[in-house]
């Protein structure tokens, strides 16, 4: 791997990990909804303004359905349950969390679509899910109901993503493929089919008591832009220069650098649980992704 590449992969990291700071800045201001609409609707903007710019043509050849359902599963329903999360979670813990996502499209698929479980896969699932209750029970946050459905929140969001890139694989790319490009921005389309009507109905009985400052705006645009839009772009450019395999390991690098953000920016405390129950997820990436490495994206909030 070239010095570009890799500074490009962690960068990459860098940008994913800083999504849940941002979220986490959003979301008590504006709630849950708001945020979540927010971030789908300017990163459906962003790529609009990639495609036109780049002149990719608007042809999803005859699985525009298909996309926007992908949308809601993999894009709608996991924004809104990260910004949940983020009400009452830590940056750092909804990044540990996120990266549990290859463990649960492995669970997903032996369960769901005749995948085979290997004995590394099932020890790689089992510790995962044994990280993340060390790090809910042990955590710098004492146990409560509410982190309790925090967590249970980001694991949702996680099994979406999971059970997103298993229907991506038969409605797509067994049925002649779709340029990714199109793909992420009609996911955006159905994320905004979701979050859209929630968002018009939570004006009408609930408005935000306050639509923030600057840094709760300027907090929205990373996330939108730069967290979804500009990082969708830059992990396409590392699939082309160094292939699926080298591209995973963002996976890796994701959740110390969302530990880092809120540590550095937000003052979240830091703690030993965050290494004990981190290494027993990452130990249970590796364990997953090392027999095989799906094309797919790796899914970040």
């Amino acid at each position: 791997m070239s010095i570009s590449a890799l500074l490009r992969l962690i960068g990459l990291a860098a940008i994913w990990g800083a999504s849940f700071l941002f979220m986490r800045v959003a979301a008590p201001v504006l709630g849950a909804v708001p945020t979540a609409f927010f971030r789908v609707s300017l990163a459906g903007l962003g790529l609009f303004a990639l495609l036109l710019v780049l002149g990719v043509k608007l042809d999803f050849r005859g699985k525009f359905k298909q996309v926007l359902v992908l949308g809601l599963i993999n894009s709608g329903v996991p924004a809104l349950m990260y910004t949940l999360a983020a009400l009452v979670l830590p940056a750092g813990y909804s990044a540990i969390f996120n990266a549990t996502t290859p463990l649960m499209g492995t669970l997903i698929g032996a369960l769901l679509f005749a995948e085979r479980m290997t004995l590394a896969k099932g020890a790689g699932v089992f510790l995962g899910l044994f990280g993340v209750a060390v790090l809910t029970r042990t955590g710098p946050l004492a146990f409560s109901l509410e982190l309790l459905w925090g967590a249970l929140a980001c694991l949702l969001a996680t099994t979406c993503y999971g059970f997103a890139g298993f229907l991506a694989r038969r409605w797509l790319d067994q049925q002649g493929g779709l340029d990714s490009r199109l793909s992420a921005f009609g996911s955006m389309l159905g994320a905004n089919l979701l979050l859209f009507p929630l968002f018009a109905w939570t004006l009408w009985q609930q408005p935000p008591a306050s639509w923030g400052g600057l840094n709760v705006w300027l907090s929205l645009l990373g996330l939108g832009l730069v967290c979804t839009a500009l990082a969708y772009v830059l992990y396409f450019q590392l699939l082309s220069d160094i292939g699926p395999l080298k591209s995973m390991a963002v996976t890796f690098l994701i959740p110390p650098f969302g530990v880092l953000w809120g540590v550095l920016l937000l003052g979240e405390p830091l703690s030993w649980a965050y290494l004990y129950g981190g290494a027993l997820i990452l130990l249970a990436l590796y364990l997953v992704l090392k027999p095989a490495v799906a094309a797919g994206s790796p899914r970040t909030a």
